[in-house]
């Protein structure tokens, strides 16, 4: 199932990240990513379906919360995008 993870820099920021979104009426989903995705040893990472990527990253913008990363999984594996 293709989906997008939006990554943070903490278990904090994806809290508010996810607190953001759920205000915006977007369904999201908080979990480690996986190791090889960054080096940051703390980030953590917000799940978003496909079709609320554009909402998601409008409401995150509305709320000055910057994602450090953004990946799609397709076909089993993660590849970067441009936000």
């Amino acid at each position: 199932m293709e989906h997008y993870i939006i990554l943070a820099r903490s278990v904090t920021y994806a809290q508010r990240m996810r607190k953001s979104l759920d205000r915006a009426g977007i369904r999201c989903q908080i979990f480690r990513p996986p190791r090889d995705l960054t080096e940051l040893g703390c980030a953590y990472a917000v799940r978003v379906a496909v079709s609320d990527l554009p909402g998601a990253l409008t409401a995150l913008h509305k709320d000055r919360l910057d994602p450090v990363q953004i990946f799609i999984y397709q076909q089993g594996q993660y590849q970067e995008v441009d936000p």
